[in-house]
């Protein structure tokens, strides 16, 4: 058996964190026929038809996600980074669904880094997770007056805060022995990230779904890489997950992430299908058609040779440039 969950186990019946209800009720002889249902009746089967429509949708990404890039294998101990927002939620959630079908054993640990954020709410998160019964952590730090003292005002608080946070929960994830860190980051977040490297920062670089921490300590994955945050929006609401706002992040206006994000979102209203696109495109990346003399030997090119590269031993012109055809997203 494969140590890593494949997408034929995902077809299976979905089922949730807790319990999902049946789509219908079993039929009741007594019952007025369908015609005759209430509005409200009607409404709340549609509900429950688009949320399993949702589930099986992020499961069957989620579970591609985690065999293309073997995010989980059996015996990983993860720790679920949940922040209290949609993204996060959805994360726990589906993976808390895998977990009872997965053909590996593998065992999810949820952390919340609580940053002293005035008015924070923090009493939501532990009863979620209560009710849910998943094992958890609330790691207190106060890294809310760290930047709100070292960033002037007007300025964008996400590099310092993402830093501190990270810092944070890569240092508790070996605390507790967790060798993979999950974090909620989807689709969008990807391509955001890789526009924004280009345009700001002069880069071909993206939010890789799965990487290893420059100090080689923590493997840090994103299930989420396949899912599109307009649907992890839409069940987000569905299952009414008790959303918590950020005051440091989300309140800002005018970041540059935000101007790449409308960006996107205008192209996908004008043009459907370009966002399916472009992520296919960071897959499918060829480094002697770009520019970058680091990923490709332009300087040795040679006549005679497949794409001008002479292979050793093998002196033939139909010879395949090993490597030719590289994944972005690896990178």
């Amino acid at each position: 058996m494969s140590d890593i969950l494949y997408p034929e186990v995902l077809s299976d019946p979905v089922s949730c964190a807790t319990p999902a209800e049946p789509l219908s009720a079993p039929a009741d002889p007594e019952a007025e026929p369908a015609d005759n249902a209430s509005p409200a009746s009607s409404a709340e089967r549609k509900t429950k038809l688009r949320l399993n429509k949702l589930q099986k949708r992020l499961r069957r990404e989620m579970g591609r996600a985690i065999e293309d890039f073997r995010m989980i294998e059996d015996g990983d101990r993860v720790m679920v980074c949940l922040s209290g927002g949609k993204d996060s939620y959805t994360m726990l959630d589906i993976l808390l669904n895998l977990q009872k079908s997965a053909p590996v054993n593998f065992e999810l640990i949820a952390v919340n880094l609580d940053q002293k954020q005035p008015g924070f709410p923090e009493h939501i998160l532990p009863a979620y997770l209560d009710q849910v019964g998943v094992p958890y952590h609330i790691v207190e730090r106060d890294t809310y007056s760290i930047v709100k003292e070292l960033v002037p005002e007007g300025k964008t608080t996400c590099g310092l805060c993402s830093r501190l946070r990270r810092g944070t929960l890569y240092g508790f994830a070996d605390e507790i022995g967790a060798n993979k860190i999950a974090l909620g980051h989807h689709r969008d977040d990807i391509l955001e990230t890789f526009f924004l490297n280009m345009f700001f920062g002069g880069k071909l670089k993206s939010m890789p779904p799965k990487l290893v921490s420059d100090d080689g300590k923590n493997m840090v994955i994103r299930p989420l890489a396949y899912s599109r945050e307009k649907d992890i929006e839409a069940y987000s609401g569905l299952k009414q997950f008790p959303i918590i706002p950020c005051n440091l992040c989300g309140s800002q206006e005018n970041l540059q992430r935000q101007v790449i994000k409308d960006m996107l979102q205008g192209w996908d209203r004008s043009h459907p299908g370009r966002i399916e696109t472009m992520f296919s495109a960071l897959q499918n990346v060829v480094p002697s058609h770009l520019a970058d003399t680091q990923l490709f030997d332009f300087a040795n090119l040679q006549l005679g040779f497949a794409h001008g590269i002479a292979t050793p031993g093998d002196d033939s012109e139909t010879a395949e440039l090993p490597g030719g055809r590289i994944d972005i997203l690896s990178l």
